[in-house]
């Protein structure tokens, strides 16, 4: 069965900024419509989103484990990390903010490592498996990674809220920046990532695809 022509085989490029599709005959440099850069492939893409994706977890555990706000009450500080936090929100009845925070400062970042961690090692070891859907999860983790930063903004809110008020007092303390830094570092780890190394093992052994699809069909 004959495959359907890809972009390389139209010798056009798709503008990561724009999305005009630019004809690369006489390999320009720039869109034509946007005058930003243009590149076939994302360079060292697998190299580039391990490394991010290590830094990012190297931030992780700082970010957890060091507190992330001080709440002064009548002239009585405490320190909160993002699961202390997440448990007094809780329990004084603000439930919503807390899973707010939780699915924004647990469960995102740990999806994305997973996900990510998932991308990587099916693409380098040449995985046919589920190309389609390991599309849709790398699409998936880059609408997720906008909304990571929810957890810092909560926190922002509330300091500023309760600026309000006289015998209270709220101040970030040097998690919220490990937290800060571990959302900027997975969502370049899925930026750099190219999801279109999923599908090139495809392309080098189509037969070879075929015969797997039949068996799967069997």
């Amino acid at each position: 069965m004959n495959m359907p022509p890809v972009a390389s085989d139209l010798n056009l490029c798709l503008c990561h900024s724009c999305g005009m599709a630019c004809d690369m005959t006489g390999e320009p440099h720039e869109c034509e419509r946007c005058g930003a850069p243009l590149h076939r492939r994302k360079s060292n893409s697998l190299a580039r989103t391990w490394a991010y994706m290590f830094t990012a977890l190297a931030f992780y555990v700082p970010a957890n484990l060091l507190p992330v706000m001080n709440t002064k009450m009548v002239g009585n500080g405490a320190d909160s990390t993002i699961m202390s936090g997440v448990l007094e929100f809780w329990q004084h009845g603000a439930w919503d903010i807390a899973l707010i925070i939780f699915i924004a400062s647990i469960a995102v970042p740990g999806i994305k490592f997973v996900a990510l961690t998932m991308l990587l090692v099916t693409v380098q070891r040449g995985s046919l498996w589920a190309r389609k859907e390991r599309s849709q999860l790398y699409r998936f983790v880059e609408i997720i990674g906008y909304w990571s930063m929810l957890d810092v903004i909560v926190v922002a809110m509330v300091a500023s809220l309760v600026k309000f008020q006289a015998l209270a007092d709220i101040e970030p303390r040097p998690g919220i920046l490990f937290f800060g830094l571990v959302v900027v570092f997975t969502m370049l780890a899925a930026m750099s990532f190219d999801p279109r190394l999923i599908w090139d093992k495809k392309r080098e052994n189509p037969q070879n695809e075929e015969v797997m699809d039949e068996v799967a069909s069997h």
